[in-house]
């Protein structure tokens, strides 16, 4: 096609993005993401997963040598791009204590929370992975639904585990915290007596919590996932 058609072309293209996004078939901070790319001069490639960095990160934090080749990584869905593995043993409590090793945390229970918490997904048996999407904060689609409200909508949310490592890669790889402003909505765990655990930096620590099952709040947000 000659180059005399660019702009007509680069016209048509643009009202099939809008239409997409639109549409709720494209995710909109993904397309502004790719754009601003563009904008800065950056070089768009394909994403490739890469779980080279999830064994440095085992070795450095828990002191385990780990091989992750034959873990399945999940298709990933548009604005899905935070991988998140959990090894195996990876469990609750584990995970509590290393946060509280590495920072002040807090949970609201005296209970071992391996004993309180069960969840839609483990590492109990063996490693997997799962897409999230990459934020500090958790997922404002998901804000004011409470844990029956996204389970009468299919939409799978992260567990207490899962959200504990998340905290633990982004203290390693920014020295920051998740959620200083939100609540995360573990909606993919439940303690024992079946409310629905919470996870939330504030003011000088890790705050783990509870809610009930119908709770919902603008600052309440599950984390959508991908497995």
């Amino acid at each position: 096609m000659g180059s005399d058609n660019v702009f007509e072309r680069l016209w048509k293209q643009e009202l099939s993005v809008r239409k997409l996004v639109l549409d709720g078939k494209r995710d909109p901070e993904e397309v502004s993401s790719i754009l601003q790319m563009i904008i800065a001069g950056k070089k768009i490639v394909e994403e490739v997963p890469n779980l080279s960095d999830w064994p440095l990160f085992y070795k450095e934090v828990f002191g385990l040598d780990l091989d992750f080749s034959k873990v399945v990584i999940p298709e990933r869905k548009p604005g899905f791009t935070r991988l998140l593995v959990l090894a195996q043993g990876m469990t609750p409590q584990r995970l509590f204590d290393k946060c509280k090793e590495l920072f002040p945390s807090w949970k609201y229970t005296e209970d071992n929370l391996d004993k309180v918490i069960t969840s839609d997904r483990t590492a109990k048996d063996g490693p997997y992975a799962i897409w999230v999407r990459d934020r500090q904060e958790a997922d404002e689609e998901n804000k004011n639904l409470s844990a029956d409200d996204l389970a009468k909508r299919g939409i799978p949310g992260i567990t207490l585990e899962e959200r504990l490592l998340y905290e633990l890669k982004f203290f390693k790889e920014t020295g920051k915290h998740l959620d200083v402003s939100n609540y995360t909505l573990c909606s993919g765990s439940r303690f024992s007596d079946g409310h629905v655990p919470d996870a939330y930096w504030s003011g000088d620590r890790l705050r783990v919590y509870w809610n009930y099952t119908n709770n919902h709040y603008d600052y309440l947000r599950a984390r959508s996932v991908v497995s």
